[in-house]
């Protein structure tokens, strides 16, 4: 095994405790998921959020999810003109044995269209 990075974004309705709570929390589900990674397997996740979300840390949805043993850093997203607003971006660096072709990278809401290369639906 190795050391692999899944990339993965979503977008939030709204700067608000729930919405990013549960955003978080699907799109690390499902980043986890469709890649097979098991709990062991997780080395660390690295959270970004834009400026227009301050209503919580994504990081602390997470730990909700019972990560409590594994490095999270959050940090805020660039804010650039035209990017996708109330966008988290996660990257989780596990150990797994998929090629960096073949690791699936998850884009939800309005953050699809940061990675319109990749195929529009993931399981």
């Amino acid at each position: 095994m190795r050391v692999v990075g899944i990339r993965g974004a979503t977008s939030c309705a709204a700067d608000t405790d729930g919405e990013i709570t549960v955003r978080t929390q699907e799109l690390v589900q499902r980043m986890i998921s469709v890649n097979g990674v098991q709990d062991e397997d997780l080395v660390s996740i690295l959270l970004t959020a834009t400026d227009d979300l301050t209503a919580a840390f994504p990081a602390r949805a997470v730990r909700e999810l019972g990560y409590a043993d594994v490095p999270l850093m959050g940090a805020r997203e660039l804010d650039v003109e035209n990017g996708v607003r109330r966008c988290i971006r996660v990257l989780i660096h596990c150990y797994s044995n998929l090629s960096r072709a073949d690791v699936k990278h998850v884009y939800l809401g309005e953050a699809k269209s940061l990675r319109e290369d990749l195929p529009a639906e993931i399981p």
